[in-house]
């Protein structure tokens, strides 16, 4: 029994955005090659141009018009798999400025930042435009992603990206060259959801305040301990949210061959960690804390912001 070929109700409407197409490859998307040995390759086609690697060459023209999902071989017989890059793909081989939201953290913020179509979400801190893709797939043609970078070469390179990805200028996305701190509340937006990648969110966590609407939350997406401490802590002393909730995620592949079932040697392990909080209604505080701190936690040693009830502690003599 052969398969049969699929029907299919077209293309995605572009009105949707979805940086998404079904049907027949054609001129100018980009394509995913994928060897025996997972080696990956990335690329735009084009009529009459040649792809090149240590396997021979492909002709462009091979590939243009065939739905994806099909194995091909080279001029010296080497073996791809061709496909259109998923979202997840592309932002790890992507050209970069910074360096990008991983699709496991870019998952994490979608989810437990809650961000949903109609969604007024504001990005500080662009980097190379990956967490900006997520972000626009998620909020939908009706939503707004506002973003704020401070390097001009920064945003440069994410709006190259995005427009890459998605096809053209993406009618949700505005990108401002500038501080959030100081541009945010120039412009007098209220939003749904913040997104805060920067050295020092807790820079920008007055403006985020400001801006928020009651029950909107902040996320922040730190690289170090000594980062994530000060973010919670400054949360916890403004006093205008919930009590942040702290974690990171780790992804493990795994190798699976028959009985030969065992945890894999690579590892996606620590990129960064995430910080999420709730917005209360103006006036309103959260009710502190009922567990005391560990004894310690706020000893002589600790330099950074206290939360309210935690007296100073006197140094050593």
């Amino acid at each position: 029994m052969t398969d049969a070929p699929l029907s299919h109700s077209g293309d995605v409407s572009p009105d949707a955005w979805s940086g998404v197409h079904r049907g027949p490859l054609r001129a100018g998307e980009w394509v995913r090659l994928v060897d025996g040995k997972g080696r990956k390759h990335n690329f735009e086609l084009v009529p009459g141009k040649r792809f090149f690697s240590n396997k021979g060459h492909l002709e462009h023209d091979e590939l243009i018009g065939r739905e994806e999902g099909f194995a091909v071989t080279s001029s010296v017989g080497g073996e791809y798999l061709v496909f259109r890059p998923l979202l997840s793909e592309f932002v790890v081989s992507m050209p970069r400025g910074a360096a990008v939201v991983y699709p496991k953290d870019s998952a994490q913020i979608i989810a437990m930042a809650d961000i949903f179509p109609g969604a007024h979400v504001v990005e500080a801190g662009v980097g190379s435009g990956a967490l900006t893709c997520s972000l626009l797939r998620a909020v939908g043609p009706h939503g707004r992603v506002s973003s704020y970078e401070r390097r001009e070469e920064f945003a440069d390179v994410a709006r190259r990206n995005v427009t890459q990805f998605f096809g053209g200028d993406h009618p949700a996305w505005a990108l401002t060259l500038g501080d959030l701190a100081e541009e945010l509340p120039a412009s007098g937006e209220r939003c749904d959801r913040i997104i805060l990648d920067m050295l020092a969110p807790w820079d920008c966590l007055e403006a985020a305040a400001d801006a928020l609407l009651p029950g909107g939350i902040v996320c922040a997406y730190v690289a170090t301990t000594t980062q994530l401490s000060k973010f919670v802590e400054a949360v916890r002393v403004h006093g205008g949210f919930t009590e942040p909730a702290p974690w990171e995620s780790l992804v493990r592949d795994w190798h699976v061959e028959g009985l030969a079932v065992r945890p894999g040697h690579k590892m996606i392990g620590h990129t960064a960690f995430l910080v999420t909080a709730r917005r209360m209604a103006p006036g309103e505080r959260a009710p502190l804390k009922k567990r005391r701190p560990a004894p310690g936690a706020y000893g002589p040693d600790y330099t950074g912001p206290r939360p309210p009830g935690v007296p100073e502690t006197p140094a050593a003599d």
